[in-house]
């Protein structure tokens, strides 16, 4: 037989768009499925090309519009000026008199990083100022030799400057700040403001929240957000994988403050320097953990609110630098430290999960359940030694980590950037309703293939019922690291049809049967079981791939629906790895 042709939905993650993702059959758009999730920068996902890839924004108006939203002082702008892009899309900054500048009030607060593009005029030099309530974090930029002074005034975290061609130079600004406003000024030499006519040329200006500028985005009178937005499918590629799956997570907050800005983090005998490596984005945000010149713990982390009874999961990326061992630890339960091995990419202390990223980059985890409602310590500790809790630092000895996330439940879910507060992703939700014509009502086969992540709590794969309710219902799930298969007519359990457990990172082809005392599950090749005398839920109209919002969520690599019980042999075949 041939499965695309008898099958009345044939869904493979491959095209998306806001709030939807198509199904490859039918080809009329009715077994398209409707996709949400509320969050708008907190979700990210791993791309085709292997980094984890977040949102991007610009957070000013009309940012490449200067005689709009803008405002100046002790100066003017003139468009029509070639850009770095090629096109006359730049403008003129120029001193009318000493010290001026142009500017935008956006009222923001975290860790943020502004950009231009900016190239030399008859001044040689342009200052960045994010203007704060305290001291104003300032950096000055030499356009003529494409440098920047290598001192900046305020808490600034980094500056750079990168060389576009044709004199164009992206000068980049990274604080963690409350701002006011956002200001350019052209400038004789670095610290000195006292030109009053002379200017450089300005182009494309941004401020996203993070460490590194993000790719430039274009705004008129509303900010952007692109790529991983509110209602944007997550397609997914994570552990290399060629095809990718529908990423469907439950939601979670990321309870650590700073996911990546170590220095708003809490050390004991411990430094970091920003902004070191190449991280699992594949930009240069990651961070070097220096240890102390002392014998004692090495450690980065913070002190985060539990509930007595709540299970935590916290994780961090990790990249071996000169030390060989780490180890992540908990007070939620008394000292709890689970310990890896960077160099062999292990986890010695049973409980640690260790999940390799690519490049020497590991994602380390560990679960902690609290036995009292306070304060508890998550962070990650560096070591000398497989079991040694502390040792005698170098002060120059360190790891390249990046990404901590704490969470409440009992596996990791995909990273959730945060800025200088906890963030929370909400949770995706992928579902048809109205397909009564397209789900065999007397009998059908339903199709999932993926593979198992995270399987130590219930899943549900794929769902038909008449609504939410699980009253009129096929259910294909995973319970118990096990493969479930259930039906349900009038709340009342038809058939329920397991496999034995499987293991993480399994890859699972499920075929699920049903007719009238007919029922037959099969998985990879394999007849699990059957039931023979089990009823079938009428008016069943609606299709859930994962589950409904706010419950726990599976990927998806592919699904059918057949509107026919398919033959045992059918069954065997399709689902045969």
């Amino acid at each position: 037989m041939s499965y695309f042709e008898d099958a009345s939905v044939v869904f493979i993650p491959s095209a998306v768009k806001d709030g939807k993702t198509y199904s490859i059959k039918p080809t009329d758009g009715s077994g398209d499925l409707t996709f949400s999730r509320g969050s708008d920068i907190e979700a990210t996902r791993v791309a085709a090309n292997g980094y984890i890839q977040k949102a991007a924004v610009n957070l000013l108006l009309q940012s490449n519009s200067y005689d709009t939203t803008w405002s100046l002082s002790n100066a003017t702008i003139t468009g029509g000026q070639s850009g770095y892009d090629g096109s006359s899309d730049a403008w003129l900054l120029e001193n009318t008199d000493a010290g001026g500048y142009i500017t935008q009030s956006p009222t923001l607060s975290g860790v943020q990083t502004i950009s231009v593009y900016a190239k030399a005029g008859t001044l040689d030099f342009i200052r960045i100022r994010s203007t704060v309530s305290g001291t104003n974090v300032d950096a000055y930029f030499d356009l003529s030799t494409g440098t920047y002074s290598g001192t900046t005034v305020g808490t600034a975290i980094d500056a750079t400057i990168t060389s576009m061609g044709s004199g164009w130079y992206r000068c980049t600004l990274t604080y963690n700040e409350s701002i006011t406003s956002v200001r350019f000024y052209p400038a004789i030499a670095y610290n000195d403001l006292t030109d009053t006519s002379g200017n450089i040329y300005i182009q494309d200006a941004q401020l996203n929240y993070g460490l590194v500028a993000q790719e430039y985005q274009e705004t008129t009178t509303t900010s952007v957000v692109t790529g991983i937005t509110n209602d944007m499918p997550r397609l997914d590629y994570s552990g290399g994988a060629s095809c990718p799956s529908l990423k469907l997570e439950p939601s979670r907050s990321n309870l650590f403050t700073y996911d990546t800005y170590l220095n708003g983090l809490t050390f004991i005998q411990a430094t970091a320097t920003q902004n070191t490596d190449i991280s699992p984005e594949g930009v240069q945000n990651a961070a070097r953990l220096y240890d102390n010149a002392v014998d004692a713990q090495h450690r980065v982390g913070e002190g985060i609110s539990v509930t007595s009874g709540t299970t935590y999961t916290w994780s961090v990326f990790a990249k071996k630098g000169t030390l060989r061992y780490c180890y992540l630890i908990s007070t939620a339960n008394g000292t709890e430290r689970y310990f890896f091995d960077l160099q062999e990419g292990t986890a010695i202390t049973s409980g640690g999960t260790i999940e390799d990223y690519g490049n020497g980059w590991y994602r380390l985890s560990a679960q902690a359940t609290a036995s009292a409602t306070g304060s508890a310590v998550f962070g990650l500790n560096l070591t000398n030694d497989a079991q040694d809790n502390t040792y005698a630092g170098t002060g120059t000895d360190y790891h390249i980590v990046y990404g901590f996330q704490c969470e409440e439940g009992s596996y990791p879910t995909s990273l959730i950037p945060t800025y200088g507060t906890s963030a929370t992703r909400t949770a995706d939700a992928c579902s048809k309703t109205g397909i009564s014509s397209l789900i065999g009502q007397t009998e059908g086969t339903m199709y999932v293939e993926t593979t198992l992540q995270n399987i130590v709590d219930n899943k549900t794969l794929l769902r038909m019922g008449q609504s939410a309710s699980f009253s009129n219902s096929h259910i294909l799930q995973v319970l118990n690291q096990k493969v479930y298969a259930e039906s349900y007519v009038s709340s009342v359990n038809q058939a329920e049809i397991f496999t034995t457990a499987f293991s993480e990172g399994d890859k699972v082809k499920i075929g699920y049967a049903y007719k009238a005392n007919d029922y037959v599950l099969y998985v990879n090749g394999v007849q699990i079981g059957t039931d023979t005398s089990a009823s079938v839920p009428s008016s069943v109209g609606t299709l859930y791939v994962g589950n409904i919002a706010g419950t726990e969520q599976h990927a998806i690599e592919q699904a059918l629906l057949f509107p026919t019980r398919l033959s045992n042999s059918d069954l065997a075949a399709l689902t045969s790895l």
